[in-house]
């Protein structure tokens, strides 16, 4: 099922989510949710705050569906290490028609469960490493719009203003 993804500035986006306790079923049919939504918005990672669920749930494909051994699910995860600086564009599901370039490290690790609850690390760099650390961000009430210098943030917050004035947003 497709869900609806929720926009900025949604309270469920800035606030830390609750870790996951449950691996069962509903667990899994949300993760299911979430890649099907991911592929219908044409994105490569959501998290569960951007479908308005507080849950540490991450769901990745940078294949964007082509490439089925892609697909990653995090939960409860975490960077655990991080090397060098990229400065890249980025979007959002959560702010259409927004893409800026934003700093994020160059390469990362990341400690999470799967969807059955064992832990494991992965690494990533390029658009993995990004995507690692943007939907990481999700998951700890952070939002990529903070992570743009203050001209470029707020210029886009009055781009949102102006859209919400219209019912365009």
């Amino acid at each position: 099922m497709i869900l609806k993804v929720v926009k900025y500035p949604a309270p469920v986006l800035l606030r830390p989510a609750e870790p996951v306790t449950e691996f069962d079923d509903d667990l899994s049919k949300l993760i299911a949710d979430m890649f099907e939504t991911t592929y219908a918005e044409q994105g490569v990672g959501l998290a569960a705050p951007q479908v308005g669920v507080s849950k540490r749930i991450v769901t990745i494909d940078v294949s964007m569906g082509k490439v089925p051994e892609d697909r990653l699910v995090l939960i409860n995860p975490e960077i655990i290490w991080s090397e060098g600086r990229t400065y890249e564009e980025e979007g959002c599901l959560s702010f259409p028609e927004i893409r800026e370039k934003v700093v994020r490290a160059a390469k990362v690790r990341v400690r999470a469960q799967d969807e059955h609850g064992k832990w494991f690390e992965t690494d990533g760099d390029n658009l993995l490493a990004r995507c690692f650390q943007h939907e990481i961000d999700h998951v700890d009430g952070m939002v990529f719009i903070f992570r743009m210098s203050a001209l470029k943030r707020d210029l886009n917050q009055r781009k949102i203003r102006k859209m919400q004035r219209a019912g365009e947003w």
